[in-house]
């Protein structure tokens, strides 16, 4: 007789990426984390497909979103922006293919100057008002109390917050709940879909209602400490103090175990619409948060150490057992793997990701030999699964060029710290793959620059991930220097990155 074919397992009809930010990997359960309690995210990775070595690419938030929504790196062309003229976010293919999709966040930067078109191409989008920034009220709500004080520079979120009555009333709540009602509603008339929740929580403030606030600092008293600072050494200069420290870190924590415990709602929304045996389910983040770790607080300007770009990624896929998969990944690969999954086949601009695909179904124990990762005029980081290498400029930060037909960046609400004009100096080019004129603005040392390329440098740094993974003995200067100079060179080769990028970490 002759051979029966090898069944071929169908592919996920549906898929829902549920993105939380600042999600920090080494805080979780499933990552060995037992300071905060996670319990539905834990039962979902229990399920879930682990992955152990997934490395943000781009960032911060909007960089990073560009990375899993249009598949390609921008951290080295531009500080951030909407999705350019030359490119079309996946959502634009999944149209053409008669895909639904379904946007429901409460990120404010997706509607604001700089990310104003990610949500524009989703057949449809819910925005959940008032996180952080959020311009939602113009005034607080004078018939509550419940706005704490801030004993800061008056921001959005203190006009915002008053109206909250409860739990319920908090964005990241009313996200989690607002994408369960869309599954309850349409899981099953669509006859394929793709849900993107993009929950801003746990990033700050990190604000909450009892019994998450005092859950990890009883004994703190006055206002919690709901905005961290963004500093390298921040006890060892003053800006804050041990105890400090200690309740910032304990109300992030308390924002995480609140956003866990109506994450548990979504889930429990796709198991009683019968989605897990047709549906590829996927939890992200867009990198973590700095909680005081080597003393460092926020998202400063300092190399990507661990706590911030080594990342979670959780995948729940019908028919496959759950298990920790060690091969190198990146969220750039999330696009390619819902290019794949989905059966794309029109897209037009350069891509940088893998897809997951032949990992999650046992047929490749690799899809890349490196990462690379890192913040517009910051450090260039490779990473290849063993080694991490942080590439400082040579000298000055400089020369570095802006590459956008869509001039913008961060509102960082203070006008000098928004991206100056394209002056006299711009000249025309191409993004690599094409042929799209692009603005290419160069800027020297003394211009004024974006707000995440302030910061000192403090030289080149290179880590030994296997035998020192909190990264305390930097080997620059070392043989092993030379040959991650090499492998980062082509890499930035292999993505024809700008000239003047070699220029400026002295690789030419």
């Amino acid at each position: 007789m002759p051979d029966t074919p090898p069944i071929v397992p169908a592919r996920p009809k549906n898929a829902v990426v549920i993105l939380l930010d600042s999600l920090n990997r080494h805080m979780l359960g499933a990552y060995g984390g037992s300071e905060f309690i996670t319990p539905n995210l834990d039962a979902f990775a229990a399920r879930s497909l682990r992955f152990q070595k997934h490395y943000a690419g781009s960032l911060p938030c909007m960089p990073a979103r560009h990375d899993i929504l249009c598949g390609a790196l921008d951290f080295l062309w531009r500080p951030w922006g909407s999705i350019e003229i030359w490119e079309d976010a996946i959502t634009v293919h999944m149209r053409q293919a008669g895909i639904t999709s379904m946007l429901v966040s409460d990120h404010p930067h997706l509607f604001e100057f700089g990310g104003e078109n990610y949500h524009t191409d989703f057949t449809a989008w819910e925005y959940e008002r008032c996180h952080e920034s959020d311009p939602w009220k113009t005034r607080p709500d004078p018939s509550w109390l419940g706005a704490p004080l801030f004993g800061r520079v008056h921001m959005n979120y203190d006009d915002s917050r008053g109206y909250f009555r409860g739990e319920e009333d908090f964005p990241g709540p009313r996200t989690m709940a607002k994408a369960a009602e869309w599954l309850d509603q349409n899981a099953g008339y669509h006859d394929r879909f793709f849900l993107f929740v993009d929950e801003f929580d746990p990033h700050e403030p990190f604000d909450t209602p009892e019994p998450y606030a005092s859950m990890y600092d009883d004994t703190w008293e006055g206002p919690h400490l709901i905005w961290p600072p963004y500093h390298a050494a921040a006890q060892q200069k003053g800006v804050l103090t041990a105890r400090q420290g200690q309740q910032v870190r304990a109300s992030y924590g308390g924002k995480l175990t609140m956003i866990d415990h109506w994450f548990g709602k979504l889930i429990d929304a796709i198991g009683r619409n019968n989605l897990w045996d047709d549906t590829a389910v996927i939890l992200c983040t867009d990198h973590g948060h700095y909680l005081g770790e080597k003393d460092i607080w926020g998202k400063p300007g300092v190399p990507v150490y661990e706590p911030l770009g080594h990342i979670p990624l959780f995948v729940s896929w019908p028919g496959q057992q759950a298990r920790d998969i060690r091969a190198l990944t990146t969220s750039l690969d999330i696009f390619a793997t819902l290019v794949d999954m989905f059966g794309l086949t029109s897209i037009e601009h350069r891509t940088h990701g893998e897809s997951l695909i032949p990992l999650i179904e046992n047929e490749a124990t690799s899809v890349r030999d490196y990462v690379l990762a890192g913040v517009w005029g910051r450090e260039v980081h490779m990473i290849d699964g063993r080694v991490k290498y942080a590439r400082a400029p040579a000298a000055a930060n400089a020369p570095i060029s802006v590459w956008s037909n869509r001039w913008s960046t961060m509102p960082a609400g203070v006008n000098h710290l928004r991206m100056p004009r394209p002056d006299d100096r711009a000249r025309l080019d191409h993004m690599p793959g094409s042929t799209v004129p692009v603005i290419r603005q160069p800027f020297v040392e003394g211009d004024m620059l974006p707000y995440w390329a302030y910061s000192r440098f403090d030289g080149n740094h290179l880590y030994d991930l296997h035998n020192d993974p909190t990264e305390d003995e930097n080997l620059v200067g070392q043989r092993a220097e030379r040959e991650a100079a090499d492998k980062l060179r082509e890499a930035l080769k292999q993505v024809e990155a700008p000239d003047d990028q070699f220029q400026r970490l002295g690789m030419e």
